[in-house]
């Protein structure tokens, strides 16, 4: 592949804010990559919308960002992997990586007793996704999922150690414990936030499987084996675009991202 290839962006896009845990991975994993990030803040959330509509929706967001010339395309968003993966990566002509995918593949590679727990928004537990993906790559599996509706709320409140947050969490992984699971995956990118109180509500022989986490792996490997890693050493940019500035949009994007948001701009799709 050509050098000049290699020093284009890694676009990464979102219904909203959440797949900024996705970006801050992305940063911690290759620090080198340029990104651009794109949030459809002015239509979240897509998790209530029809799947003709989050198809088309994802189609503008997929045709913008491949104006931005980038090499690859992360899918930041359960709800867009969960029902348009498939649609985008025919659309495309570079690599797409979705969510569900990567934390599909991880959870089968951690789990030792074949028993996965999946914490995600109705929309995604509806879709059956991971279990999909999951049976996908090994079929003896056993997927037991939960719909959370409440934790992307409290996560935007920044409730991230608060006694409604933590009880509420007790409630949606009781079911799921029950199990007897020995891996559990975050199934929304809001939840690596909570994860120091997820820690604290399963046992230690349950491994939290982050999806934001194994998207990064999965990118950089995907990089190295097409040769189109990033040669440079300097600093990487980062632009973000959303289609809406909400009034709490910097100070939730910046929790998220764990570090200041700046190149922030308005665009329309």
């Amino acid at each position: 592949m050509s050098s000049s290839l290699a020093s284009r962006p890694i676009g990464v896009f979102d219904s909203g804010i959440g797949g900024l845990t996705v970006t801050r991975a992305l940063m911690e994993r290759l620090p080198f990559e340029d990104i651009v990030y794109l949030g459809d803040t002015a239509r979240v959330p897509y998790g209530v919308k029809s799947v003709a509509t989050i198809e088309q929706f994802s189609q503008q967001i997929v045709d913008f960002l491949m104006q931005q010339e980038v090499k690859l395309l992360v899918i930041a968003c359960n709800t867009i992997s969960a029902v348009a993966a498939q649609k985008i990566r025919a659309r495309v002509s570079v690599p797409v990586i979705d969510v569900i995918d990567a934390g599909a593949r991880n959870a089968v590679a951690v789990t030792r007793n074949g028993a996965i727990g999946v914490i995600a928004t109705p929309t995604t537990v509806n879709s059956n996704a991971y279990a999909r993906g999951v049976h996908t790559l090994n079929a003896d599996a056993r997927v037991y999922s939960q719909a959370c509706p409440l934790l992307v709320p409290l996560v935007e409140e920044g409730w991230l150690d608060h006694p409604v947050t933590r009880m509420t969490v007790q409630e949606y992984l009781k079911p799921v414990l029950a199990e007897n699971i020995d891996t559990l995956v975050l199934g929304c990118t809001h939840y690596p936030l909570l994860k120091p109180l997820l820690s604290d509500e399963v046992s230690k022989d349950v491994k939290l499987v982050d999806s934001a986490v194994s998207v990064a792996e999965q990118v950089a490997a995907t990089l190295n084996e097409l040769g189109i890693a990033n040669p440079q050493r300097g600093e990487a940019t980062y632009r973000y675009y959303v289609t809406d500035i909400p009034l709490r949009f910097q100070t939730v994007g910046e929790r998220f991202l764990g570090r200041s948001l700046k190149n922030l701009e308005m665009v329309q799709l």
